[in-house]
């Protein structure tokens, strides 16, 4: 019985301590000092949907200040940005987070953790050396190192690292016929305690076949023009295509018709410029006798005087209209064929 009570016992308690456990894990703090000027502490709330209140405060403050500002997203709070005193992050960081009778406590070192803006007022222009230099501001003084990459008519990126504290780079005899693309990004150096962070990049210049610098300004030129034409392309076709349909006459100009072929007479005397004498002899006359034109026949002549004599076949077209050919009274003649036929005539060969 006492073994029976034992068993059921013991998972029942490792139930509730284990479910105790959970009740109270918080989620886990991360801090970052931004831009040297403040403290950004966030953390992942993961399926709990609770609101908690941070608290911190570094080594040498004498006790804890709660957020200020905090930072929220689909109105769970996901974070908290802290007032910071430069040279702080040399120091440890404490947090404390809290919700109800719950703490949790965290120390932070962030003398590693520091993320600078991007830097400012960056140009680029071609010297007096017939080099490209690209000029830039640090956001922070002193302790900043930087890293320039640039690329060439799209072209894969190059990155070049800048001395610390210089606010310049060179590029060497560019082509003008390139496109060159620029951005700078800045951190804090080694002697300082290097940043595992690098700050953003800085927006894009550009200098090249455009004469450009600012890639934004000719975004946005080329967005206008599209949106312009995209409104007065389907405008100015249905306007043409009202004018075309109610007005004939420009239906016309642009549509001409074709003529169409005539034999008429008086086209004719328009088209060609003749004489009246030439006009009247290309009229047509219907006053002559008609010819019937009948198919050859055969004939066959000799000649007796002759001591030496040849045929030979002669073939004649024979009409009613043709004017007959005077033959020997001793040519005998012989009736014509259906069709056609062959003379034979004799003749002396001298």
């Amino acid at each position: 019985m006492c073994l029976y009570v034992t068993i059921v016992t013991i998972p029942l308690l490792l139930l509730c301590l284990t479910g105790n456990v959970f009740a109270k894990e918080f989620p886990d703090v991360d801090c970052i000092v931004v831009h040297q000027t403040s403290v950004r502490c966030s953390w992942m709330q993961g399926n709990s949907q609770v609101n908690y209140t941070l608290y911190g405060r570094f080594y040498n403050d004498k006790e804890f200040r709660e957020c200020s500002s905090y930072l929220s997203e689909n109105n769970i709070i996901t974070g908290c940005n802290l007032p910071y005193i430069r040279g702080d992050r040399f120091s440890t960081f404490y947090t404390k987070l809290i919700h109800g009778n719950d703490t949790f406590l965290k120390n932070h070192d962030l003398k590693h953790k520091v993320k600078l803006n991007p830097p400012t007022n960056v140009s680029v222009q071609n010297g007096s050396d017939s080099n490209l230099w690209l000029y830039w501001n640090q956001t922070v003084p002193g302790c900043v190192e930087s890293e320039v990459r640039y690329r060439i008519n799209y072209k894969k990126w190059q990155t070049s690292k800048v001395t610390a504290g210089r606010q310049s780079y060179c590029i060497n005899l560019p082509s003008s016929n390139s496109r060159y693309e620029l951005q700078v990004r800045s951190r804090i150096e080694s002697n300082c305690a290097m940043s595992l962070f690098w700050s953003d990049w800085s927006e894009p210049v550009v200098w090249g076949s455009n004469n450009s610098t600012d890639i934004n300004q000719i975004s946005g030129s080329l967005s206008v023009l599209t949106q312009v034409m995209c409104v007065l392309g389907p405008v100015t076709l249905i306007l043409l295509t009202v004018m075309l349909l109610q007005h004939e006459r420009l239906r016309i100009i642009f549509i001409p018709v074709v003529p169409k072929p005539s034999l008429i007479h008086h086209d004719i005397e328009d088209w060609l410029q003749m004489s009246k004498g030439l006009k009247e002899g290309l009229k047509a006359s219907y006053n002559e006798r008609a010819c019937p034109v009948r198919e050859y026949c055969h004939v066959s002549q000799s000649d007796s005087e002759s001591s030496d004599s040849s045929t030979f076949s002669v073939t004649t077209y024979q009409t009613d209209c043709s004017v007959s050919i005077p033959t020997n009274e001793s040519e005998e003649s012989m009736p014509c064929s259906a069709s056609n036929s062959t003379a034979l005539i004799s003749s002396e060969e001298h």
